[in-house]
């Protein structure tokens, strides 16, 4: 089992062997590194590694590393704060809660990133095992003393030409024994070696006690593109997911065993994007007064059958679609709150293309929001208000998303008054 505190870092921070680093650690991370052809995670350098705007977790062998994320303006971060707003983001933004059946489903207070998501697996997967696990169909080749099912021939005279009083046939089984069983099964079995919670082990091991033997299979990308949920299996989705990103995200040292990477690491940009869109839908969506989109693409330019197209970060239009607003937002600090002429140039394609006049950059802070709009000397013919909002962190994940749906009804109501 791995240790139990994990080593913590911020993004964009470095990690060399003088701040702890083992050797080995070292060179399996420089093997998962690979060529370093778009590797996103970190980079290599002298003695260590420099990580990127990606943050998470990365456990090589018994070490477990928590890449954090951290607003630009802070020189002495508090890490338990921002690893508590990290599991707070990463729950919202991919729908993180567990099954609840009792008092026994309290809510989770993880000490840690992987312990978040071993705790969530395990709840779903005791909830499937209470509410029963689902049957399928299945076809079943076999050597038998009883002719049931299908005779296959080829294969009968193959196996039994000299054992006459044997069968090879087909037939089919009701059982346990399906794709979507094997998957949560061989996730199962990952947690019980990477797990370094003593309760959580013991748990885990109960499970696999409790659950269906499965055959071994080569799990990949495409075994989950084939997964079709219906009305049995949409129980089975939040457990599927995890097991999805545990398991195509587990790459084990082939040479030594020892030094075993997984790496569950997220975009700082996309995690703000996807947290500040569901604190939207939350307070926003459920009164009818909007439609919230997310990532809506427009084609922009076309040459024969070469296309180009935008996509900004989040589109509200009214009820009646009169009126479109845009956000788009940064996980960063713009210096002397000044955004930089690239996200002002994005937002000015945006109210062109889409034919709004309200748009806003939407970043993490304490500074006050500003308005603003585009010079009138670009002979657009239009006027559009382009406003720099920010949101304050909150360790209080309710208090936060009430604060994002909070500032843009501020917005759109300094708007329509100015």
């Amino acid at each position: 089992m791995a240790k139990n505190n994990p080593r913590q870092v911020f993004e964009h921070q470095c990690l060399r062997i003088e701040d702890g680093l083992a050797e080995t650690e070292l060179n399996a991370l420089e093997t998962f590194f690979g060529s370093g052809k778009d590797f996103p995670y970190y980079k290599l350098i002298n003695k260590g590694i420099k990580f990127c705007e990606y943050v998470g977790v990365i456990q090589v062998g018994s070490t477990i590393i928590e890449v954090l994320p951290k607003t630009d303006r802070e020189s002495k971060p508090d890490k338990g704060k921002w690893q508590q707003i990290l599991i707070s983001m990463l729950r919202v933004v991919n729908d993180l809660d567990a099954q609840t059946t009792g008092d026994s489903n309290l809510k989770l207070k993880p000490n840690s990133i992987l312990e978040m998501y071993f705790e969530i697996f395990i709840k779903e997967v005791e909830y499937l095992l209470r509410t029963g696990l689902v049957r399928k169909y299945r076809s079943n080749d076999s050597n038998q003393y009883a002719l049931k099912g299908r005779l296959i021939f080829s294969r009968q005279i193959q196996k039994n030409l000299v054992h006459q009083e044997r069968f090879y046939t087909r037939n089919t089984i009701y059982d346990h024994e399906h794709v979507w069983h094997i998957i949560l099964y061989q996730a199962i079995s990952l947690i019980k070696i990477l797990c370094c919670k003593a309760s959580l082990h013991s748990r885990i091991c109960q499970l696999e006690l409790s659950f269906p033997e499965m055959p071994r299979m080569k799990v990949t990308a495409d075994t989950f593109a084939r997964l079709r949920f219906n009305r049995q299996t949409e129980r089975y989705r939040k457990a599927i997911d995890i097991a999805k990103l545990l398991l195509l995200n587990y790459h084990p040292d082939i040479q030594s065993g020892r030094n075993n990477v997984l790496a569950l690491m997220f975009d700082m940009n996309m995690l703000w994007e996807g947290f500040v869109f569901k604190s939207l839908r939350k307070q926003l969506g459920g009164k009818g007064d909007y439609s919230i989109r997310p990532q809506v693409r427009h084609e922009f330019w076309e040459s024969g059958r070469l296309r180009s197209e935008i996509r900004p970060d989040i589109v509200i239009q009214s009820r009646d679609n009169s009126v479109t607003w845009i956000w788009d937002t940064k996980w960063k600090t713009p210096t002397d709150s000044k955004p930089s002429s690239g996200d002002l140039q994005q937002m000015f394609s945006y109210a062109g293309i889409m034919k709004t006049e309200q748009v806003a950059l939407v970043y993490p802070g304490d500074c006050a929001s500003v308005g603003g709009h585009f010079s009138n000397k670009t002979n657009t013919g239009i006027n559009v208000e382009c406003s720099v909002i920010y949101i304050p962190i909150n360790t209080n994940i309710t208090k936060w998303q009430e604060s994002i749906g909070e500032a843009f009804t501020v917005w759109i109501d300094g708007l329509q008054s100015g």
